[in-house]
Parts: C-alpha cells; structure tokens; sequence
C-alpha cells in the first residue's frame, strides 16, 4: 500500500495548459431543476426581494406560470467551478477575467436547466493565453435561455 499524497488527491489527474485546449471542446456541467430551495438561496444570498421572485400570486396575477428566476439565479450555474474546467486548470489558472450574458427566455420555478461551457477563443501570449467560454443554458424545452462567456487567463506549460 502506497503513503497517501494530498498533492495526488484531485477531481482531475492530468493538469492542462493553455496549449492544451482546443476550440470546441465542451465542458458540461451537471442539469438543475429550479427548486423552491433554490429560489430561497438565491434570495438569501442576493437580497434580491422582489415579489417577481418569491411571490407566486404576484406572478400569476402578471401572466407568469411560476415564480420568474432572477437573470443571475441562472446565470449562477456556469459558474465553472459546477464542472470540470478548474480541476483541470489547478495548476496552471491565473485567474478569472472578464463574463458577459444575455438572457434570452425565462427561467421559472419546476424548470431544468443545462448548463455548459464551450472554447471559442483561444489567445496566447508568452508565458500565458486566455481561454475564452462560451457559456449557455438551455431548458428541458430545448431552449436556449441564457448565451454568454466566460475569459480565463492560464499559464503555458512550464518549459
């Protein structure tokens, strides 16, 4: 039996550098159905009290089917760390750059979402690249609900 390493205990053995991303790889992060528990954690979290959010009544009164997720209730789950994109930059991550989103359809109470996280931009520099996301979000209709990105700086692998 080999000493256990907590440098060898990872999500992800093999590390990757910038060089090692291609454009159109695709990192899927897992689907969530949007929860009454999750509205209440958003709200807890943002502040955000607006009725549009908590109130059945109020949005059924306006129209709506269910509560009407807040456009960064949705958001919140391209967040890369839902995924696989940093256990595979653990190394090699400088940092997180820059995010942008468009909300294109609403997210209500009961839907599934399906978050996922796409290369479209790759741009080197000498001794690191940033790696730009495309981020989305679809629902259990097929439609795409929220498009964005996501720009990552990383490291070139070592010399």
């Amino acid at each position: 039996m080999t000493e256990f390493d907590p440098t060898r205990h990872r999500m992800v053995p093999a590390q990757r550098w910038f060089e090692d991303f291609v454009l159109g790889e695709r990192f899927v992060i897992p689907s969530r159905t949007q929860t009454s528990a999750v509205f209440a954690a958003f709200q807890t979290a943002s502040g955000d009290t607006h009725p549009i959010h908590y109130d059945v009544e109020y949005c059924r009164a306006r129209g709506m089917p269910d509560l009407l997720a807040h456009g960064f209730q949705t958001l919140v789950h391209t967040a890369p760390g839902a995924g696989l994109f940093p256990y595979v930059v653990e190394e090699s991550l400088v940092g997180f750059l820059e995010q942008s989103s468009r909300f294109l359809k609403p997210v209500y109470a009961g839907d599934t979402i399906y978050p996922a996280l796409e290369v479209i931009e790759l741009a080197p520099g000498r001794s690191t690249g940033v790696v730009t996301l495309r981020s989305t979000v679809h629902n259990q209709r097929r439609e795409l609900v929220l498009e964005g990105m996501q720009k990552f700086l990383v490291r070139r692998r070592p010399a």
